[in-house]
């Protein structure tokens, strides 16, 4: 009992390990968080490797770590900004510290340097030098100042401000190379590392129930054929009413028999089973067209639906080893029937699909989008699987007000460039569901999230975009990206 009870604690370790781990993955894939992080990592790190390298050569000077921190943390910070070139920080700060030497003895020509250790007229001659060249070679940084400024002060012997400018040179080329490195394989490559919407859900599992059912294995069809290893499993439930319906068939037939080599056998099998075989071969035919058309494997399931048909499905997909629902868009009401909140609050990544008109096809997919983040990623990588190369993918934003603008402009384009095809982005000071409902009709299909990390009083406050528009002319997708431990 002691040893069960020492299993049981570490299964809760082991869980609550692997739960924060992909909280902590989760958060990373906001592509702001994951600078934030990389700055604070990779700057300090990179600042000890020089500090090392100019601890071993006495003549460097101290003074070239401000320009050098400020510069590299600036670099992190902002990889893709207009600061970001690993040419223009190089070659921006080493011509800052030489026009700050050139500063330097043209300001000793007319003023002792025993008069004072820095003349105002050749600190302003330093800035105006600095900024003057950077802005006609183009290669403008801020640090650049810092550096011009700061080999005014240097004391020592007469070639240490000459050594100033070397250390500056090369400092700033170690950083630049680390820099360049990290941008190359690590920031251009997040969506492999971090966005699991590019390695999963290519195992899709679709129910066979609600409307326009073709409509939406094709779609699943088509995200899972996208990933090599992709395949579709279709699922359909054979329901208690479906087995009376054949219990009433058989008991009108009648007990017929059949003579077989062996003698007489009855071919009243049971009511249960004939529903199965009569699903299973409509499902095959189905199973067969999608082979055809979209090239992907597809196998089919019959499943009692049960007590609860959410929980079959939740199971029949780990079963299955799929890690995606494809569902049709169901109702009670004006809300989603309760089998579609079920699904949402399972273990599994839910897609459900409204269709407009039965179409198979999405040439051109719309992604609203509240905030980046795992699920904004997830359906930008579900546009540009339907979409394909020849599509287009628009991902929108609505603001209240301009003065958030360049914070949605920043934000749509971390999000765009984890994505390899082409896509527009777009901002609008409408309400998000005026704007789908002017602009959906010029698009095959919407892609919206389902909010369910949104707590019940903000949901109560603001409802869910899905649930604002319910007339879209065009397909609508809902996804729910739940948590897998």
């Amino acid at each position: 009992m002691r040893g069960e009870g020492v299993r049981d604690v570490l299964r809760r370790i082991h869980r609550r390990e692997r739960r924060e781990l992909r909280e902590l993955r989760v958060w990373l894939e906001t592509t702001r968080n994951l600078i934030h992080v990389s700055a604070l990592v990779f700057v300090p790190l990179l600042l000890a490797l020089v500090t090392g390298l100019s601890n071993a050569i006495a003549q460097f000077s101290f003074f070239l770590f401000p320009p050098l921190a400020s510069g590299t943390y600036a670099l992190f910070a902002d990889p893709t900004g207009k600061h970001s070139s690993p040419v223009k920080f190089v070659v921006g700060l080493t011509l800052g510290a030489v026009c700050g030497l050139v500063a330097f003895h043209a300001g000793a020509l007319f003023y002792p340097e025993s008069q004072m250790s820095v003349h105002a007229g050749s600190a302003a001659l330093a800035v105006f030098l600095t900024g003057a060249v950077t802005w006609a070679l183009d290669v403008e940084v801020p640090p650049a100042f810092s550096s011009a400024l700061l080999i005014l002060v240097t004391n020592g012997a007469p070639g240490s401000r000459v050594l100033y400018v070397l250390s500056i040179a090369l400092s700033s080329m170690v950083v630049a190379g680390a820099f360049v490195l990290w941008r190359r394989e690590v920031y251009a490559e997040r969506a492999q590392y971090l966005y699991q919407s590019t390695k999963g859900d290519d195992h899709v599992l679709v129910p066979m129930r609600g409307p326009h059912t073709d409509a939406t294995a094709m779609l699943g069809a088509r995200l899972a054929a996208a990933h090599d290893a992709g395949k579709v499993v279709l699922l359909d439930l054979v329901t208690d009413e479906a087995v009376a319906d054949a219990e009433r068939e058989s008991a009108e037939r009648g007990d017929e028999t059949v003579a077989t080599d062996g003698g007489q056998e009855s071919d009243s099998e049971d009511p249960e089973q004939r529903v199965a075989a009569r699903a299973a071969t409509d499902l095959e035919a189905r199973a067969s067209a999608i082979r055809t058309r979209v090239g992907v494997p597809c196998e089919v399931v019959v499943a009692s639906e049960g007590a609860n048909p959410a929980s079959t499905i939740l199971r029949t997909a780990h079963d299955t080893n799929c890690d995606l629902i494809a569902a049709s868009y169901e109702t009670e009401g004006v809300s989603l029937s309760p089998y579609i909140r079920e699904l949402f609050r399972g273990d599994v990544d839910v897609l459900v699909h409204r269709s407009c008109d039965g179409r198979t096809r999405w040439n051109h997919v719309m992604v609203p989008v509240r905030k980046a983040g795992d699920v904004a990623h997830e359906m930008l990588d579900f546009a540009a699987r339907l979409s394909g190369r020849t599509g287009r993918v628009a991902v929108c934003h609505c603001i209240e007000s301009e003065e958030s603008r360049r914070e949605a402009e920043t934000m749509l384009r971390d999000l765009v460039e984890t994505v390899s095809a082409a896509v527009e982005t777009r901002i609008s000071r409408s309400d998000i569901a005026q704007f789908l409902e002017s602009n959906a009709p010029s698009y095959d299909l919407v892609i919206i999230g389902a909010s369910q990390e949104r707590s019940a009083a903000s949901r109560f406050i603001s409802r869910p975009t899905f649930e604002r528009v319910r007339d879209l002319d065009a397909d609508v997708v809902i996804v729910d990206r739940n948590f897998k431990y």
